[in-house]
Formats: structure tokens, C-alpha cells, sequence
């Protein structure tokens, strides 16, 4: 478990920083308004995400590729929305600083994502047809 908390840490890390270098070095100075910009640099880091995963932080769960490619995005935009959500609530309802409310919802959301793609994600099926692991 310590190492794959270790590895979430370090495919979370590696994706976060592709997305703010995909938005603020490549697509916005494209051109991209940066709300656009942020939904594909959503989906390269997704990439980067699914695959770090995949090889490192859950890779003793053989979950077939075909089944954790799908249920990750589903956990990813998932915990973007509740992300979102979370945030706007704060930031609505409380007088936290907006620093310390996305502190506690990035750390809150992590956690959501850790559980979900380890209990669901890339959780092992019950019937793994052949070469689809």
C-alpha cells in the first residue's frame, strides 16, 4: 500500500505538471482561450495518468486494459466535477481563504480518486477474456 501511495503521488505530480505546461506553454500561446485550453490538456494528462497508473501505481491489480482505460475516465472526470463542486461550495459558504478551501479539496479529491481507482478502476474482472490484460 506504501507503494502505491508513493506512485499515486508521483503519477498525480507528473500529470498535474504536463497539464499546466500543455495549457500555459503550448495551447494557450497557440491561441486557445485558456477554458479550452484546459479541457485538452485535461485529456493529455489523462494520458499520462492512465499509463503511470497502469504501469506503476496499480500495476499488481492486472485489471484488463480495455476495462481500466474506460472506468479511470469515468474516476478522473468524476473527481473533476466533484472537484469543482467542492470548490464553488467553499468559496460560497465559508470564509476560507481561497488558497485553504482548494487545499482541502485537492487533498479531499485525491483521496476520492486514490479509493475509487483502486476499488473500481483498475480493480481486476472476474472474467478477463485472453490477451486482454
Amino acid at each position: 500500500m506504501k507503494r502505491e501511495l508513493f506512485w499515486f503521488g508521483v503519477v498525480g505530480l507528473s500529470a498535474m505538471a504536463v497539464h499546466l505546461a500543455s495549457v500555459a506553454l503550448v495551447l494557450v500561446p497557440l491561441g486557445l482561450p485558456p477554458l479550452i485550453a484546459n479541457v485538452i490538456a485535461f485529456l493529455i494528462a489523462f494520458q499520462v495518468s492512465l499509463a503511470g497508473h497502469r504501469r506503476f501505481t496499480f500495476r499488481d491489480n492486472q485489471a484488463p486494459a480495455s476495462q481500466s482505460r474506460w472506468r479511470f475516465f469515468a474516476v478522473s472526470c468524476t473527481s473533476f466535477a466533484v472537484n469543482e463542486l467542492m470548490y464553488a461550495v467553499l468559496l460560497r459558504f465559508t470564509a476560507l481563504d481561497y488558497r485553504v478551501a482548494l487545499f482541502i479539496v485537492l487533498v479531499l479529491v485525491a483521496a476520492l480518486t486514490y479509493v475509487s481507482s483502486r476499488a473500481w478502476a483498475f480493480a481486476p474482472a472476474a472474467d478477463v477474456p485472453p490477451g486482454d490484460a
